[in-house]
């Protein structure tokens, strides 16, 4: 038997409960983790309150990253054995499996191994954060030296992530926040150079910094009211990653901004590369090398025990983290 958490209705944390499940043996394709730890994203919060890109079906299971020790394999797997330390990687349905649990069963394309350099609650911090920046930046944008980009909600965990990777490769982060109160945490994290766009002209201080050329990446997790005027701070021909909505604002943008500016604006999550063997074994393998360069470091801002999961989603969804909030189980 092991507790699980779920939900039976879209809503705030206080509908997450808990609940005794037998876990049964892992099926073809599957592995069984005796959980240690679990990192919180924002995604499980929108998929609980009804907001997510995926509808869930009720009553619904979540969590995308835990880490922990292997409890038993299914019949086919021969990649991991009992005992082996894991990790789980967001490359998965929340209507098929669920994280945020003590004993849970996970698809085996979405098992790593356990960085023997990380704690489990380091490990359960690095995956959504780093696979989604490494796709997006290295992929997708092909971010390297010379590039300034921006990153709005630079204090999250993917906004550390991006900021790190962006030094990695030799390019100029750029972090983007409300207000000054997280400046100096910024440039300690790495930031070249943090703007306070709620204090700040940002498409002026962006300008500045690159002697009116702007930013050729944006790396944009909010969209809304800025949107318009991320693109006014883009180098022409540039380019606009979108990987979240947290703005619940309309967006708004010129069509002349456009017509000026050229970008390339392009829709990203991380299924493009989890779900993808060869992409997601390429992502692994460089996150793996960051670290083990240092380049690539865990920023974990508070963590909870298993029984505050509905505290911790509070704390998660008051939006004043620096870096990842973290479950031990």
């Amino acid at each position: 038997m092991s507790r699980i958490v779920q939900f039976s209705a879209p809503g705030g944390p206080e509908v997450l409960t808990y609940k005794e499940v037998d876990v049964p043996p892992p099926a073809a394709g599957e592995v069984r983790i005796r959980v240690k730890a679990i990192g919180l994203n924002r995604a499980e919060s929108m998929w609980r309150s009804g907001e997510y890109i995926e509808e869930a079906t009720l009553p619904a299971r979540l969590g995308y990253e835990a880490a922990g020790i292997v409890d038993a394999v299914g019949p086919d797997v021969t990649r991991f054995a009992v005992g082996d330390a894991v990790n789980t990687v967001p490359a998965f349905s929340q209507n098929q499996y669920g994280m945020y649990g003590e004993l849970v069963l996970a698809p085996v394309s979405a098992v790593v191994s356990h960085p023997p350099s990380l704690t489990f609650a380091q490990a359960s911090s690095i995956w959504m954060m780093f696979i989604t920046v490494y796709g997006a930046f290295i992929e997708t944008a092909k971010l390297g030296a010379g590039d300034v980009v921006l990153i709005p909600a630079a204090s999250s965990s993917v906004g550390l992530a991006a900021i790190q990777l962006a030094n990695m490769v030799g390019a100029t982060p750029v972090a983007l926040t409300r207000t000054g109160a997280k400046r100096k945490q910024l440039l300690d994290a790495g930031a070249a150079f943090v703007i306070a766009t709620e204090e700040q002209d940002m498409v002026a201080e962006v300008m500045r910094i690159t002697a009116g050329a702007g930013a050729r990446v944006v790396f944009d997790p909010v969209g809304g009211p800025s949107l318009g005027k991320l693109i006014q701070a883009m180098k022409t021909g540039g380019i606009l990653l979108v990987y979240g909505a947290l703005s619940e604002e309309p967006s708004q943008l010129s069509y002349l901004d456009l017509l000026i500016k050229l970008p390339t604006i392009v829709g990203y999550t991380i299924w493009n590369t989890s779900g993808d063997p060869e992409r997601q074994r390429a992502a692994v393998d460089f996150i793996l090398g960051g670290l083990a360069s240092g380049a690539l470091k865990p920023v974990i801002d508070k963590t909870f025990t298993f029984d505050e999961m509905v505290e911790a989603h509070r704390y998660l969804e008051a939006n004043g983290q620096f870096g990842k909030i973290v479950v031990t189980v």
